[in-house]
């Protein structure tokens, strides 16, 4: 199964205060590999993010999972659960966005198969991404049996 971390707003930053978070990003990026492929996407709108995912070819479509703060807060082994069950189901492609700064557009929120919450607090495009980085390594880790989750 390949996971996609996509995000929509402005590319991600090489350098200066931002740097930090996409190295950290980046670091659970690789971290997932062995468990499933997983790559970063960006994209300028909505409508380029759906654009892309028409073009993903597969048995079937892409499972597509939106950060939205209206959506359903899940544990961790909740969320791992719900990655497990996908990939048992025999889901070729997860894709998780982080939205633009004014959050999705309803046609966008009907078209994904999850709404994930992190809390009901608004968090920096950055932290999001980490934060999404690093609970799809956690289901991975919880789903093979890996000491990294501890249960707490």
């Amino acid at each position: 199964m390949q996971i996609t971390l996509a995000h929509i707003g402005a590319r991600m930053q090489r350098s200066g205060a931002k740097a930090g978070f996409e190295t950290l990003t980046g670091m659970y990026v690789e971290r997932v590999q062995p468990y499933h492929g997983m790559r970063c996407e960006m994209f300028r709108s909505e409508s380029e993010l759906l654009a892309w995912l028409a073009r993903q070819h597969g048995r079937a479509t892409a499972t597509l999972v939106l950060a939205d703060a209206r959506g359903r807060q899940m544990s961790s082994e909740e969320f791992a659960a719900w990655l497990g069950a996908r990939r048992d189901g025999g889901a070729q492609q997860v894709v998780v966005a982080i939205g633009p700064a004014d959050g999705w557009s309803e046609a966008t929120r009907a078209a994904a198969q999850l709404l994930l919450s992190f809390g009901r607090m608004t968090l920096a495009h950055e932290l999001a991404r980490l934060v999404a980085a690093e609970q799809i390594y956690r289901a991975c880790t919880i789903l093979a049996g890996h000491p990294y989750h501890g249960g707490h």
